[in-house]
């Protein structure tokens, strides 16, 4: 299986069975994903050298605003997309199997967890996996501790307090916080 046949698969509705040849790239992804990884939490890279990390990482070009404070977590890393401006502070942890895409100017705070997986809730199933895409809109800034579940859309300018957990969608300009997370309050934008 090829990164796009992976790619194209995780695009769909459909399930990851366990023992199947999609589960089996998700370990071989994640073997990779762990060397890079080490690599970026080892030791000091100037901006220039975690870039080209990055862009091993996730198999694909990425643009050259993009910043991140390291250590950086991820158990696959060939299916995330970011855009221009994206700032990713230290700890973050992301599942990016079933699709992660942060649109420009987005600020994910520290220990931020983006989860696309859910594994099967039939006991005789569990090693089997269902997925979903997070989309974290454009300038969104999500606090430092919150975790983003699989299938979630954060809306364009939008604020997800620390510690919070996104469960359902978040509109535009909205602020949500709390476990599961509720909107606290619109933002006015003058």
């Amino acid at each position: 299986m090829t990164i796009q046949e992976f790619r194209d698969y995780m695009a769909s509705d459909k399930p990851v069975e366990g023992g199947s040849e999609v589960h089996m790239m998700f370990h071989k992804l994640s073997q990779e994903a762990l060397q890079i990884t080490a690599d970026i939490n080892s030791k000091y890279h100037t901006p220039e050298e975690l870039h080209d990390l990055l862009e091993k990482l996730w198999g694909r070009e990425v643009p050259k605003s993009v910043r991140m404070f390291p250590p950086f977590h991820t158990d696959c890393g060939k299916n995330t997309v970011v855009g221009e401006r994206v700032f990713i502070n230290m700890g973050c942890k992301f599942q990016d199997q079933g699709g992660i895409i942060i649109d420009e100017g987005a600020l994910i705070g520290h220990n931020v967890v983006l989860a696309t997986l859910n594994h099967m809730l039939e006991p005789s199933m569990r090693a089997g996996m269902t997925h979903a895409p997070i989309h974290i809109g454009k300038n969104v800034w999500i606090g430092a501790n919150a975790t983003v579940l699989a299938g979630v859309t954060i809306g364009d300018g939008a604020v997800v307090a620390a510690g919070a957990v996104v469960t359902k969608d978040v509109e535009a300009n909205t602020i949500v916080g709390g476990v599961p997370a509720k909107v606290i309050k619109k933002i006015e934008i003058e």
